[in-house]
């Protein structure tokens, strides 16, 4: 096949490259040229920018396109309206943050989905994602109709992750002691190795599978305090995990998901979206490779970066040694 990959140079976009490579298609990249120009050299590299500059894909053709990096509508609609003539398949990248889920205990591709008080909103913020999300899948589904595919992630975690939200456990076990965790140990907790994502993703595009798809590890797979304690019995044994209750890590002004990760706080409201229904995506084939190889994949590239990596999540070691220390401090 003949795919274009909207982005595809940082890491969900660059795992679908090496893969769809893998199984023989002809990958061509269309993006800025601004992340990580120098990646995938040996591949057609097309430079424009999908807000306005998509003169570069005219008088081309695909049998499909991946669109990894998707966020607006306004956005999306320009580069899925300017390719259904020449494009017959279109895959959207999107989140199970696209569900509303107050008062759910699980989300399916059937649940209400977020809705926007703003649609025309232009600005990224924990509150307006997920329903942006919504009406780029709206846009693609409109005008793909039955050849449009939505895919709705959950945490994506692996190698290449910039996100650190995963790659700060193995670290932190790694390094040993004394490890702060919140004490909601029960909270369900999803995720999904960015290999068996883009596997399955281009497995699907194969197959010009249309529809809408959760993919992310079985319900009841994991709670976060299982999650954690497989991590440290997988990297160090003599760390030591210390629960820490959510109201005291809510006086200190610990963030949720960012300061610790995968944490989403003391209020179960969002738990749901942990908790997503992956019947149908295991119907069309989906399947996970063992916990323990994502955790030393991660951890092998991971400590190839530099010392002076700045971590985008997690408790520096200074901050987490006090937050400890003031815990335990008697009243």
């Amino acid at each position: 096949m003949k795919i274009l990959v909207v982005g595809g140079t940082v890491f969900l976009g660059r795992h679908i490259v090496e893969h769809a490579r893998g199984c023989g298609h002809e990958v061509t990249l269309f993006n800025r040229g601004k992340s990580r120009p120098g990646k995938f050299q040996e591949l057609e590299h097309i430079v424009g920018d999908r807000d306005g500059d998509l003169k570069s894909l005219a008088n081309r053709e695909w049998d499909a396109v991946i669109d990894t990096c998707g966020y607006f509508p306004r956005i999306v609609k320009k580069s899925a309206e300017f390719l259904s003539n020449v494009v017959g398949h279109y895959t959207f990248i999107s989140s199970v943050s696209v569900y509303e889920t107050e008062g759910l205990d699980t989300v399916s591709e059937q649940g209400k989905l977020r809705v926007l008080e703003s649609p025309e909103a232009e600005v990224m913020t924990g509150e307006t994602y997920g329903g942006l999300k919504v009406l780029c899948e709206q846009v693609v589904q409109e005008i793909y109709g039955v050849c449009g595919l939505v895919i709705r992630p959950g945490l994506i975690v692996g190698p290449h992750d910039i996100s650190d939200r995963f790659t700060y456990w193995p670290h932190r076990f790694r390094r040993g002691g004394d490890v702060l965790v919140p004490d909601r140990l029960n909270q369900p907790i999803q995720i999904i190795d960015v290999r068996d994502l883009a596997r399955w993703t281009v497995s699907m595009v194969e197959r010009q599978v249309g529809g809408s798809f959760n993919a992310t590890a079985p319900q009841g797979a994991y709670s976060l305090g299982g999650l954690l304690e497989r991590v440290r019995d997988h990297v160090n044994l003599e760390a030591q995990l210390v629960p820490v209750s959510g109201s005291f890590l809510d006086e200190q002004e610990v963030t949720p998901w960012k300061d610790i990760p995968l944490y989403l706080g003391v209020d179960p409201s969002d738990d749901a979206a942990m908790n997503a229904d992956i019947s149908k995506a295991i119907e069309y084939g989906f399947q996970m490779r063992a916990l323990e190889e994502t955790i030393d994949d991660t951890l092998a590239w991971s400590i190839t970066r530099s010392d002076e990596y700045v971590w985008r999540a997690g408790l520096e070691q200074s901050h987490e040694e006090k937050l400890l220390l003031d815990y335990r401090k008697p009243f």
